[in-house]
């Protein structure tokens, strides 16, 4: 029996793959691979991360 993958809550030090700023979004691509993104870009992205069928984990502000 395969094991589940679980992704880890994004925390302080998760920063965003675009700018550097604090990570809000993770987008797991089909193929393998993750992306972080802020909010901003995160909005700025979607419309392709959701063509590639990536999955959208969006959470609450990490603590600081």
């Amino acid at each position: 029996m395969p094991g589940t993958l679980t992704s880890t809550p994004l925390t302080a030090v998760d920063r965003c793959d675009r700018c550097g700023a604090a990570a809000r979004v993770r987008a797991v691509l089909p193929a393998g691979g993750e992306l972080l993104f802020c909010q901003h870009h995160a909005n700025e992205h979607m419309e392709r991360l959701r063509e590639l069928d990536a999955v959208i984990n969006t959470e609450s502000a990490p603590a600081l």
